[in-house]
């Protein structure tokens, strides 16, 4: 396992992987960041995850007694990484979403396979036939970045993004699909909705998915999506 570390201002340190995105390197953030979170000092107020780094944030108030600070916390997370290699990560959960596909829950499902040259049902098709893995959360609230999206669907963000997106709205940017966690601005293809709730304030945790999830998509229809939120 390959990370270099770097400063981020005063109060931050970024642990950087090798910078690709694949399973193996989501299996190492992730065996890492347990190691981080597992005994935490006082002084650490934060780790974030991403595709291929840790972003360590901590209190530099709790660390003024040390003579370098940032080698104080630099030293911590080298131990942690390497402790990490007799680790394993989370156990991968599947978890199925119910979409509904095109109409008014879908409106870029049709330019979508205009681009493709493909009719809707075989975006759809192709869709809910990929092999998903939740590689972050980020943007928004338990908003996920999915890997595994069939290249033959691959489709670029609209150049005039929307000022609202609702919430459930399943997307295609690039190489990634995900699923809009609440209302929001965005500018990725939207080719349906799913009745499941991504983000709820009231549960704990918060979040239906974290990473490392492995992701079904499946179809229902217009009255199953109105029956599902009854």
């Amino acid at each position: 396992m390959k990370v270099s570390y770097y400063p981020l201002g005063d109060q931050a340190v970024l642990l950087e992987f090798e910078q690709e995105v694949s399973p193996e390197i989501l299996s190492d953030v992730q065996c890492v960041y347990q190691e981080i979170k597992s005994d935490a000092p006082e002084w650490l107020i934060e780790a974030v995850p991403a595709y291929a780094s840790i972003t360590v944030h901590y209190d530099l108030k709790q660390l003024l007694h040390a003579e370098d600070a940032e080698a104080v916390v630099i030293d911590y997370v080298k131990e942690k990484v390497a402790a990490s290699k007799n680790s394993e990560p989370p156990e991968k959960r599947i978890v199925r979403i119910p979409v509904c596909y095109g109409g008014e829950f879908g409106p870029d499902l049709n330019e979508v396979a205009e681009y493709h040259q493909l009719a809707p049902d075989e975006v759809v098709k192709r869709h809910t036939n990929g092999d998903y893995t939740v590689y972050m959360l980020g943007f928004a609230p338990g908003f996920p970045y999915i890997g595994g999206l069939d290249a033959s669907i691959a489709t670029p963000r609209k150049k005039n993004p929307r000022s609202a997106i609702p919430a459930g709205s399943v997307g295609i940017a690039g190489q990634q699909t995900g699923v809009y966690s609440i209302e929001t601005p965005g500018g990725w293809q939207i080719i349906g909705r799913t009745p499941e709730k991504l983000f709820d304030i009231t549960k704990n945790p918060s979040f239906l998915l974290r990473a490392g999830d492995k992701i079904e998509f499946y179809p229902i229809t217009e009255k199953e999506y109105e029956e599902w939120q009854e």
